[in-house]
């Protein structure tokens, strides 16, 4: 029986394909998702993100894009919406925001294929690909399609957020997917005094991560302006790249810019 994961075709033009998983949702993973493509491309890398969260596309809306519908080229290839320096494309871009999507299976992968083949990226470095939470069909689909550099798990910092990172981290192996590692997301609140304050109980992440040999890849705060950069439709490596938060991003984005570099 062959090896659905033998039968990869590269996406034209994209040299490197990171996603950006999660077991749970609320954890920040398309926040994540859209400030480490942005980031990646004020490190000089050609970047796009691919939205593939299908039944609760969230890209649009913090990018200020959900009116914008994406044209199609000479060839008929979609042609994806750019916005801050990125390349975007989400189901949001096509469909309307309250119109839900009543999908089995074989029409999600359709659409991650539509995504992959009747896209015009152009040419990429890196494209990073949010993922729906949990480790449903997309992920397992995506990993079929086509060669993936790498994977990221967005975590918090508690127990409860733990139990469902082991799964991301074990469904990234399942599927042969290369760990890169996990982002400690709203790790804590610093204060106006400066002071670190917990927004949740510290769990056994680090001693997780160190038993199984994955690197903590960054320790995100968290502050009222990046929920007002999301609401606003605004990156925070645009409203606020030297805050706290836009500086572990931008450590996140030369961690990923190292290890492709390091891997091509």
């Amino acid at each position: 029986m062959s090896n659905p994961f033998d039968q990869k075709a590269p996406i034209p033009n994209v040299q490197n394909i990171v996603l950006v998983g999660s077991g749970k949702g609320g954890v920040g993973k398309s926040t994540v998702s859209l400030n480490l493509a942005v980031a990646l491309s004020k490190l000089d890398l050609k970047a796009g993100l691919l939205d593939a969260d299908l039944y609760g596309p969230s890209v649009p809306r913090l990018t200020g894009t959900i009116y914008l519908k994406p044209e199609l080229n000479e060839n008929n290839k979609l042609l994806p919406i750019r916005r801050y320096g990125i390349n975007l494309m989400s189901m949001g871009h096509l469909v309307e925001e309250e119109s839900p999507l009543v999908w089995r299976g074989p029409m999600l992968f359709k659409a991650i294929e539509q995504f992959f083949r009747d896209v015009h990226w152009g040419n990429l470095d890196v494209l990073v690909i949010d993922l729906p939470p949990g480790t449903g069909d997309v992920a397992l689909t995506i990993a079929q399609k086509a060669p993936v550099s790498g994977g990221i798990v967005v975590s918090t910092p508690q127990n409860l957020s733990l139990t469902d990172t082991k799964k991301a981290l074990n469904m990234f192996r399942q599927i042969e997917i290369p760990i890169l590692g996990v982002v400690e997301n709203m790790s804590y609140y610093l204060s106006d005094k400066g002071e670190k304050v917990d927004m949740f109980p510290r769990g056994q992440i680090d001693i997780y991560l160190k038993e199984k040999k994955v690197d903590k890849l960054a320790v995100i705060p968290f502050h009222p302006h990046v929920g007002l950069s999301c609401e606003a439709g605004v990156p925070l490596l645009e409203s606020q790249p030297d805050s706290e938060e836009g500086k572990a991003i931008s450590l996140l984005a030369e961690k990923v810019k190292k290890y492709l570099l390091g891997k091509s």
